[in-house]
């Protein structure tokens, strides 16, 4: 998830964004703010950073919602949020109306705090009544003007979304702005707390059924089709396909239902392509050949960012390879590629949108087939951007491609050694360590050392075993345990067992982070 959309907000809309709340949300005068929790002005938004109680308290005592804000300093989207979101003057307007927080993932006792409030990817925005019960989960993806528009519906909101989901579910009387929060509501971000992962497709399949016909029934019936369609391996529903092919197809055709839903349509072509519809058959290529014209006009919309026309050309290139993985493209769409991509590097000066623009167009070069071109666009970055380790891992990711482990081995290296934070250098060791495994599966003594010296950082990290950190520890586990099926490595096993027990003897008995830690490398995960 995560891409932002750039676009322009007239005077009339910042005017509406500001009144819609009603008297209710006045301007905060001089002084409220108790000294202690003296909140960080940044570009014009008076952030609390990291201070999670104090602004909870803050907003409690003077009845205003509060907006939490979790993300990352390397993270594109998380970027492309601060340059085309938080930096609008409707935004900073809107924030006098409730008390804005900042968790930075790499701040001191941040996965703590993502634990408490149940978020992972970055970025996850929620908004919050005064009494700390959650109104809403923003969508990262839409563009600036909608997303504004939610913040604005879920200031006004006179009830949690918990609330208003099982009103919809149950047959109760909704608004059309409270359809309008179920239909933009952040679901990739939701983390289970409305509805669990298996039942996400039926429940948004109701909500569409339930929902008044119009823009938001559609949103929440293509929403329960990507569910369907990104629903793990094992557990995809049965779906009424050719159903699904009508949904999609007028979906696509129809410009402003496209424009609407352009991020469903830009994130997800294949996995919904493929959903519905047979490989190589009719239906199939009739599908394609709508939704390709669809993402051709989104790509020339000007008033998408850089980085949504860029990922609409992108979603063209995976469409053109669904059936055909390894054929080449057309050269008309190549030569498109380039083109796009070169006026997109040149015309992006904005730092914190270099990060979203770059990665977003290094990707679709990759994806084109042009490996060097994005190797050399990369590297260019590294020098520019302030997490050039981030765009190492895109190097990684090309040469894995191309077949040259040692190169991708050495990429990952790097990117673990310039990585900043300890939850990021916990990720990037994570994914050097991985990359490892994967690659070099018999260099134990490299894999080993890797190992030690990641659980030795571990040791020395607050609050290591939750959240995000805890999901990231998992799943390397699971690889290590995987590495060893059949004792294989049993001796570097056993060391790297002894050495992370040492690290867990040291957290609480009533630490919820110690059984997490003794099961990490537990022969059971076997």
């Amino acid at each position: 998830m995560y891409k932002m959309k750039i676009q322009s907000v007239t005077a009339a809309i910042i005017a509406t964004l500001i009144c819609a709340a009603g008297p209710a949300l006045a301007l905060p005068t001089t002084g409220q703010k108790p000294a202690a929790a003296t909140p960080a002005a940044v570009d014009g938004i008076n952030w609390y950073d990291g201070d999670v109680d104090a602004a909870f308290a803050f907003a409690k005592a003077h009845n205003k919602p509060l907006f939490l804000y979790w993300g990352a300093t390397w993270c594109p989207p998380c970027n492309q949020v601060k340059a085309t979101i938080f930096n609008r003057q409707a935004f900073i307007e809107r924030s006098r109306f409730f008390v804005p927080v900042h968790i930075d993932g790499d701040s001191p006792g941040a996965q703590k705090l993502g634990e408490r409030f149940k978020v992972r990817g970055y970025p996850t925005m929620i908004l919050f009544k005064p009494d700390g019960s959650e109104i809403t989960r923003l969508p990262g993806e839409v563009d600036a003007e909608r997303y504004l528009q939610t913040l604005t519906l879920g200031i006004s909101a006179n009830r949690p979304v918990k609330q208003t989901l099982q009103a919809a579910l149950s047959g109760g009387k909704l608004t059309a702005d409270e359809w309008r929060l179920l239909g933009y509501y952040s679901w990739d971000t939701d983390e289970q707390q409305l509805v669990a992962s298996k039942d996400l497709f039926p429940t948004l399949k109701r909500l569409a059924a339930a929902c008044p016909p119009g823009e938001t029934a559609n949103r929440l019936a293509l929403s329960a089709l990507v569910a369907a369609a990104t629903a793990t391996p094992g557990n995809i529903p049965e779906i009424d396909k050719a159903a699904a092919v009508v949904l999609l197809t007028k979906a696509a055709s129809d410009t402003r239902i496209a424009r609407e839903n352009m991020d469903l349509l830009t994130n997800y072509p294949t996995d919904l392509v493929g959903l519905a519809t047979a490989p190589q058959s009719p239906a199939r290529a009739k599908l394609i050949g709508v939704w390709t014209t669809a993402l051709q006009r989104l790509a020339l919309d000007t008033s998408l960012s850089k980085t949504d026309r860029l990922s609409a050309l992108a979603a063209q290139v995976s469409l053109a390879r669904l059936d055909s993985p390894e054929a080449k493209l057309m050269p008309a769409l190549l030569k498109e590629v380039r083109q796009r991509v070169a006026q997109a590097d040149a015309a992006t000066t904005d730092a914190y949108e270099r990060q979203s623009v770059i990665n977003t167009a290094a990707h679709a070069l990759g994806d084109a087939g042009l490996l060097d071109e994005s190797d050399t666009l990369l590297k260019a970055e590294l020098k520019r951007s302030h997490a050039p380790y981030y765009f190492m891992l895109s190097l990684a990711s090309n040469a894995k491609k191309r077949g040259d482990k040692t190169a991708a081995i050495n990429w990952y290296e790097q990117a673990y050694q310039a990585a900043q934070g300890p939850a990021t250098r916990l990720q990037w060791g994570a994914a050097y360590l991985s990359g490892v495994l994967e690659l070099a599966p018999q260099d134990e003594a490299r894999i080993e050392k890797v190992a030690h010296g990641l659980f030795q950082e571990l040791a020395g990290t607050q609050n290591a075993f939750y959240e995000r950190n805890r999901s990231v520890l998992e799943r390397l586990g699971h690889k290590l345990v995987d590495w060893n099926a059949g004792g294989k490595h049993q001796a570097v096993v056993q060391r790297l067992r002894t050495q992370l027990d040492g690290v867990c003897a040291k957290l609480p008995d009533a630490d919820a982070q110690r059984a997490t830690c003794q099961g990490l490398l537990s022969p059971t995960r076997a």
